[in-house]
């Protein structure tokens, strides 16, 4: 029997009503009802026949859905914007399952983007353990220095900490213009954070876009497409993830 019980924000997590993170949050915020019971001890576990609730609406599971998304500048990574401005799930009403995004991408940054309902698989993308490589492109203002480079490899120090060491390639530079384009892979995923390395050293980013995620990439994708990941897909990126970790 006791391998049947799961904890109940992973419960949540994998009905895709949210991520594991903010079931936790639902749950200590009162939110969640085990049985007609109102539960905020993050630690409960449930079994299969119990009758979960979130704001008192019964779970159910739901097939798992992963899609990759040529994210467009000027979109809100979020399910919605009190702003009236457009978000990444507004590009698929056609959807009946309910999506969320992976991480985030800021609303002038474009490119690649997760969306999925599986919990427990967002957990595993986004979570500061597991490494995934991210590779962005960016334009800045500015002569970025060989040194600047070396720094950025080996990690700088940002106000909520060192960044993990990066790999950075010099794509193009124009003296005249004074401008480079580098392309710059983390394996963090923290807020602005690729903006926030380069503003590190004065350089104002005038464009940046995501072009891979782990083995992903954004080919055959326009600004604003998306498709459906496949089986093999969403295997290898768990594997990168739990390979990671250790």
């Amino acid at each position: 029997m006791s391998k049947e019980l799961e904890r109940l924000q992973k419960r949540i997590a994998n009905s895709g009503y949210t991520s594991r993170r903010k079931a936790e949050t639902l749950i200590q915020e009162g939110k969640v009802q085990v049985n007609g019971k109102t539960v905020t001890e993050l630690g409960t576990k449930v079994r299969p026949s119990d009758e979960v609730s979130v704001e008192g609406v019964p779970l159910e599971l739901e097939d798992k859905l992963y899609i990759l998304f040529y994210k467009p500048t000027q979109v809100i990574t979020s399910v919605s914007d009190d702003r009236g401005r457009k978000v990444v799930t507004d590009y698929f009403d056609d959807l009946e399952t309910r999506i969320y995004p992976v991480g985030r991408l800021d609303y002038d940054t474009s490119g690649l983007l997760l969306l999925t309902n599986d919990g427990e698989f967002t957990n595993l993308m986004t979570h500061p353990k597991y490494k995934i490589p991210k590779t962005y492109i960016a334009k800045i203002e500015g002569y970025i220095l060989r040194e600047q480079v070396k720094e950025l490899e080996k990690g700088i120090v940002l106000e909520d900490g060192k960044t993990q060491p990066a790999q950075v390639k010099v794509k193009k530079q124009n003296k005249e213009k004074n401008t480079s384009l580098v392309e710059i892979t983390i394996t963090e995923g923290r807020n602005r954070q690729v903006r926030r390395m380069f503003e590190h050293f004065g350089f104002k980013v005038n464009k940046l876009s995501r072009i891979t995620f782990g083995p992903l990439t954004l080919k055959g994708l326009g600004a604003g497409e998306g498709r459906v990941l496949s089986p093999h897909e969403v295997k290898t990126l768990r594997q990168l993830a739990q390979s990671s970790a250790q």
